[in-house]
């Protein structure tokens, strides 16, 4: 899952990489996104990494066997929320940070937000108590954050239909919560994207994937992720990076 990032594999023409991550409800189409906008910057030779969350580095793809599993043990919220950041911390020293240390896009299916909507408000653990955790870890807050915006009883219809007839006939732990959770967890994006209205945008899902990715590309323009050099927008992104380093 994780390949080895050196020093000299940092073209020189690439600009200060982005940390973009995607987000949404069940079947909001975040993940096919994520794979458009990987092939997009494949063809455009754009140096890049693709992860997800939970599930992007070895360690991750057996937490996340534990925290989806439909039948899995019964757990409090709050040990699922430490789970979760197990895997977001193994994931950035293995795979995020290297990538952008050495010049590279990264590309994230979930990240912290996902935490934040679905453990802090949906499971009530309360949004102060995961910001302390991730200030003792250090966690990188992502450039740009693309929630992906759809209708609760569409997306959730969606998450459950692809399962039929997949290895994974069995719908997810979150696929089975009811629609209540899930309207919880779309209110919850949106009280992030009020805390951080420039760093979260909100994108019309609606349509084909087609014309979805024609939004998020255009979006994604805007801050430079497509650009030959680093535009002047990239300078509060790297001043943050900086200040977060420095911690």
């Amino acid at each position: 899952m994780s390949e080895a990032i050196h020093p000299s594999s940092r073209p020189k023409s690439v600009p200060d990489p982005l940390f973009i991550t995607l987000e949404g409800i069940e079947g909001c189409g975040k993940s096919l996104q994520a794979q458009l906008l990987g092939e997009e910057l494949q063809r455009l030779e754009i140096p890049f990494i693709a992860t997800r969350e939970p599930g992007g580095t070895s360690f991750g793809i057996e937490v996340r066997q534990i925290l989806l599993s439909r039948d899995g043990a019964p757990r409090s919220p709050l040990s699922e929320l430490l789970l979760y950041l197990a895997d977001r911390y193994q994931d950035l020293q293995e795979r995020i940070e290297p990538a952008l240390r050495f010049g590279r896009h990264v590309i994230c299916d979930r990240y912290h937000d996902a935490t934040m909507a679905y453990q802090g408000h949906a499971r009530g653990i309360g949004f102060e108590t995961i910001d302390r955790l991730a200030e003792i870890l250090q966690l990188r807050t992502p450039d740009l954050t693309l929630v992906l915006d759809i209708d609760i009883e569409t997306g959730v219809q969606r998450a459950r239909q692809r399962q039929v007839g997949t290895q994974e006939d069995l719908m997810s732990r979150f696929e089975r919560e009811e629609l209540q959770f899930h309207r919880k967890v779309l209110q919850g994006y949106r009280l992030l994207q009020e805390r951080e209205p420039d760093r979260l945008q909100f994108v019309d899902a609606s349509g084909t994937p087609e014309e979805v990715f024609a939004r998020i590309r255009a979006i994604a323009s805007r801050i430079g992720l497509f650009h030959a050099k680093p535009p002047s927008c990239h300078a509060e992104a790297q001043r943050r990076r900086e200040a977060e380093e420095g911690r």
